[in-house]
Order: C-alpha cells, then sequence, then structure tokens
C-alpha cells in the first residue's frame, strides 16, 4: 500500500523541517515547498493527497495559493489545511471562504498537529465510501432521497420542510467543510432574498431536531459542517 503523500508549502526552514519529521515518523511521505510559487508548482507535480499551507508567505500568501488550486483541474476536492497565528481570525475566515478545509493554529503541538492530519485523511476516505446517484444520496446511517424530499435512518422516515432538506442537502454535500454563512444564504436561499439573520440557526435546529445532534457541528463565528 503506497504512502499517503503530504505537501507542506511554508517560508520558514524550521517549520518545514519540525513538521517533516513528525509527518515521516508517522508514515507519511512529505513533499516541501518554501513559498506559494513553489508550492503551486510542487502541487501540481507531486499531485498530493493533503497540502498544509501557511498563511503569510512571500510570492504568494496561503490564501491566494489554495484559491488557484481550487481553480485548478485535479485540485478541487483536494484536501487543504491551513497554518495560522491564533489571533488572526480574519485569516482562519479567508482561509475557510477560500476552500480550505481546515485550520491549525500556531505554536504547533506536534500530536495536535499529527491528529488534525490524520482525522482530515479519514474524513476523505469516508467520502469516498459515500454512495450517491441522482435520487439519492447515502451519508453515515442516513438515506437522503432527493425525488422525494425525504431522509431515512433504517425504516424511519423524516419529514423535512424544503429549505431544512435543502439546507441539510448543502453541507452533506461535503461532509467536514465549513460553510460559512453568508455561502449558506446565498446556496439555499439566494442572493435576491432577503432574511433576517436569525434564519439560518432556526433551519438549522430544526434540522438538528429531526436528524439528530450529532451530525451538524456549529463553528463559532464562522458557519456550519456536517460529520458522520
Amino acid at each position: 500500500m503506497s504512502k499517503e503523500k503530504i505537501l507542506i508549502v511554508d517560508d520558514e526552514p524550521d517549520i518545514l523541517e519540525f513538521l517533516t519529521y513528525n509527518l515521516e515518523k508517522e508514515g507519511f511521505e512529505v513533499v516541501q515547498a518554501g513559498n506559494g510559487a513553489e508550492g503551486l508548482a510542487q502541487a501540481k507535480a507531486e499531485n498530493p493527497d493533503l497540502i498544509v499551507l501557511d498563511i503569510m508567505m512571500p510570492e504568494m500568501d496561503g490564501v491566494e495559493l489554495c484559491r488557484q488550486l481550487r481553480a485548478t483541474p485535479g485540485f478541487e476536492s483536494t484536501l487543504i489545511a491551513f497554518l495560522t497565528a491564533r489571533e488572526e481570525d480574519y485569516s482562519q475566515i479567508a482561509a475557510l471562504d477560500v476552500g480550505g478545509d481546515d485550520y491549525i493554529t500556531k505554536p504547533i503541538r506536534p500530536r495536535v498537529f499529527l491528529s488534525r492530519i490524520k482525522a482530515l485523511l479519514r474524513r476523505q476516505a469516508r467520502n469516498g465510501d459515500k454512495e450517491s446517484d441522482e435520487s439519492r444520496t447515502v451519508v453515515g446511517d442516513l438515506i437522503i432521497d432527493n425525488e422525494q424530499f425525504l431522509v431515512f435512518r433504517g425504516e424511519e422516515v423524516i419529514e423535512l420542510a424544503k429549505k431544512e432538506f435543502e439546507l441539510l442537502n448543502l453541507l452533506v454535500s461535503k461532509p467536514g467543510k465549513v460553510f460559512g454563512r453568508e455561502e449558506i444564504f446565498n446556496k439555499v436561499w439566494g442572493t435576491d432574498v432577503i432574511v433576517g439573520n436569525r434564519t439560518i440557526d432556526v433551519h438549522i435546529r430544526k434540522v438538528r431536531e429531526k436528524i439528530g445532534d450529532s451530525y451538524i457541528k456549529t463553528i463559532k463565528g464562522i458557519g456550519y459542517k456536517f460529520e458522520f
């Protein structure tokens, strides 16, 4: 079985060495890049399973690199984790807005870093097992029927209102991805519809009441994500 390949993009040699050592010790194959432009080239050449990006880098910062990767065929769903300073809330939000899957705050603790990396890779593996076709999506123990607008759990039939169903379908479309409030508004209600600030929260609460509290996680100050 081939090793999972991880690309680390950071302009600080000490961090590159530190992260590489810890990842290789866990059996991962590691590729390095010292700036954003080099990271883009390495990503295209190496096709890694996961990319770790620092936010602040010369030539091209991590946010711009992520934006370019997401626009590159073949990298639409590649796992991307950002390294951010603990106090940089704006950077964390920007990282998720351009398609980042997670962010890891500095100073980096090896055990926490490895745990987050492994969790991302496990999530990707689960997503690969997710069955879907035009009429239904199977995720965890839920079956989402897109023709009947119903959700099934075993023999249980769960009825959702139209917007509740659309909201759940959006979150389920990318398990683990954090959807920001603005993105949810635009994709579920549309940019031409004006709704109150509490609309999303109310709909999330209703969906949780019907499918259970364990699936939809709140990311404070950012939005929501679906996990199973």
